[in-house]
């Protein structure tokens, strides 16, 4: 596949995506950025922006398996992953899977279910499978979650680890549209559910021929060493107690090579790493001095700093 008809292709995606979810077109890159990067995508705002809706219109527009799950206090493990149950007719243990088993899969609220079922999430993230009583089973492809969160609850939700953020290889924030763009979702959402009328446009043979794509895309020397030289920025921040792991190095090289295909390039430019800096790292930083309410605000402020300190390549 060539980089053009990969463009062709993500255009014809992003366009009908944002037949729906409309206003957005920056938030529909990030979650193509995601989705080709072969991550995960963390939705981090308040109610009734389009976070369920960007999974739903992702979805029907590959023709994809499409699972929603409201993580919820009671949600146990095997809610989420599926678990053994005994087939009296055979007199075996047989394995039901779960709704983890899907290409796209919404996350929704997952900060509302205890850490116990949110762990069981990690294996499926990392390593596109999941173990259950002694066997293990694969995950199809591509296999993408997308997680929602409400930042400004606190009371009734257990926050996210940070071995659990790191599994993100982005968080985005979606905003209110402005007042064009609303007067648009009210004309094309006011009188009905508009996402059932989204068309597949894409197959998922097509979405794994561009992820294999984006990873073989090249990133010069000196691209990697500005990458490496934000994330060591990072380290060494005296705001900072914990800074960006190798893992994180390694999603935000993943994240600029998709971003690029995204953008109808085959080549990462030093714009695309300053895009790319907070929605890939922020979320793994941990700043010295922790307010949890204003954590987000502290470490974008740093990676905007570690920006204009560090020099990028001509």
């Amino acid at each position: 596949m060539e980089i053009r008809d990969c463009f062709d292709k993500i255009q014809k995606l992003s366009d009908n995506i944002s037949s729906v979810f409309i206003g957005k077109e920056d938030v529909v890159k990030y979650a193509l950025t995601a989705f080709f990067a072969d991550g995960h995508l963390l939705l981090d705002d308040v109610p009734g922006v389009g976070k369920t809706l960007l999974g739903q219109a992702l979805a029907r527009s590959l023709n994809a398996r499409f699972a929603r799950i409201q993580f919820t206090s009671d949600l146990l493990p095997s809610d989420v992953v599926g678990g053994d149950t005994y087939n009296q007719k055979t007199q075996e243990f047989q394995f039901i899977p779960g709704p983890l088993f899907a290409n796209v899969v919404l996350a929704d609220e997952v900060n509302r279910t205890p850490p116990r079922t949110q762990s069981a999430t990690l294996e499926a993230m990392s390593e596109r499978q999941v173990s259950v009583g002694g066997a293990t089973y694969a995950l199809p492809r591509p296999f993408f979650v997308v997680a929602t969160q409400n930042p400004i609850e606190y009371e009734g939700v257990y926050p996210l680890p940070e071995s659990q953020l790191d599994r993100f290889i982005l968080r985005v924030s979606i905003g209110y549209p402005d007042r064009e763009a609303e007067r648009q979702i009210v004309d094309t959402h006011g009188k009905g559910n508009a996402i059932v009328d989204v068309q597949p446009v894409l197959t998922l043979e097509d979405a794994v021929a561009i992820q294999e794509f984006v990873a073989n895309v090249r990133v010069e020397r000196a691209i990697l060493d500005y990458i490496l030289d934000v994330v060591d920025a990072t380290r060494n921040s005296n705001e900072v107690l914990v800074g960006a792991s190798p893992r994180a190095t390694l999603a935000f090289t993943r994240a600029a090579r998709a971003y690029a295909v995204v953008n109808g390039r085959d080549y990462v430019v030093p714009d695309d790493v300053k895009t790319l800096a907070a929605p890939v790292l922020a979320h793994r930083l941990m700043p010295r001095n922790y307010r949890r309410e204003e954590s987000r605000r502290i470490v974008e402020g740093l990676i905007d700093r570690v920006l204009t300190t560090v020099d990028a390549p001509q």
